[in-house]
């Protein structure tokens, strides 16, 4: 068996390798050839923490996968540990045996970033620049390399209630070389104001309550949400779902079950989950257009499925192989 820790991992597979693997795992489920089990979620409302138990198979590449991972948003203040840690079991779906461990927490934030790269590319303008970042905690970083590897971005705008975090985010950007000194770099306090200005808004909070006016989004803005997902969340406001022209769902039970803002539509307003413009499935693979008029806006909202965590534990299982790569131990 193969292990992999997050060093690991980071040093061998990345955005371009994750969004190739996503893409063809999404090309197997629409041949009906990926069984998908509803995930088991334990819930610590004291810590307001969650467990998640994810099983998937991918029956046309006879691999299946189990990732378990925790969130603990007390984490980093209380321990120093991060929010977010998972493990996911790579199985060889043909004989049985257990080919890896890898380390999940990176994945999982890669993965993520992958899926929103995606549907920002079929979703936002082709000529989309200005990119606002509400909320840079963990997985705010993926996120906006997902974007960078489908749009060419000129100007990040960050909105973080905790300035310094927004400083460091942006510091590790260019330090990292994700960006160059040409593309512009702005700390905004008003949210509004930092929407106002945005092709592309990227969306990774906890919130409960709206983080931004709907009102003050404007036509022809893309907008990815990937923070709220359990039923008490909502990061985007009724008003904001209301002018969507398209709406798409990484997984529509995932959404109708998880994605908070939209189960509060379904509920209290005239839009329902029927009204869903397709899952990222029909997108990637042409079953539904993506944009089709300058001046729509659209969302894709995002709570995360097993089949796409089996898509890069897969990927970096193989790359792993083929360079020579991770640790080698008998479990």
């Amino acid at each position: 068996m193969i292990t992999m820790n997050e060093e690991q991992i980071m040093d061998l597979y990345g955005m371009d390798d994750a969004i190739r693997d996503v893409a063809g795992v999404l090309d197997s489920l629409a041949a009906g050839k990926v069984e998908n089990p509803v995930r088991t979620v334990i819930e610590f409302p004291d810590r307001s923490a969650s467990v998640l138990y994810m099983p998937c198979a991918d029956l046309a590449d006879g691999i299946a996968t189990n990732k378990t991972v925790t969130i603990f948003p007390e984490n980093p203040q209380s321990n120093g540990l991060p929010t977010t840690q998972g493990v996911v079991l790579v199985t060889d779906a043909t004989d049985g045996r257990h080919l890896a461990m890898l380390n999940a927490s990176y994945l999982t934030r890669l993965r993520t970033g992958a899926m929103s790269g995606l549907a920002t590319d079929r979703l936002a303008g082709k000529d989309a620049s200005v990119l606002c970042v509400i909320g840079t905690g963990g997985m705010a970083y993926e996120q906006v390399l997902g974007v960078l590897a489908v749009r060419e971005i000129r100007e990040i705008l960050l909105v973080n209630p905790t300035e310094s975090k927004a400083q460091a985010f942006g510091e590790r950007l260019r330090n990292e070389g994700r960006i160059g000194e040409e593309v512009k770099m702005e700390i905004i306090r008003d949210v509004d104001e930092a929407v106002k200005r945005a092709d592309i808004i990227n969306c990774a909070t906890r919130s409960e309550t709206p983080v931004f006016d709907g009102a003050a989004v404007q036509p022809g803005t893309h907008v990815n949400g990937v923070g709220s997902y359990l039923p008490h969340m909502r990061e985007v406001d009724v008003e904001f779902i209301s002018r969507c022209s398209k709406i798409v769902a990484d997984d529509r039970h995932g959404v109708m079950e998880e994605a908070g803002e939209l189960i509060h539509a379904d509920r209290e307003t005239g839009w329902s989950f029927d009204d869903l413009h397709g899952e990222l499935v029909h997108l990637v693979t042409g079953k539904v257009p993506g944009r089709e008029r300058k001046e729509e806006i659209t969302f894709f909202k995002c709570v995360g499925a097993a089949y796409y965590d089996l898509a890069v534990a897969k990927g970096v299982y193989r790359k792993a192989e083929k360079e020579h790569r991770g640790m080698r131990a008998d479990v």
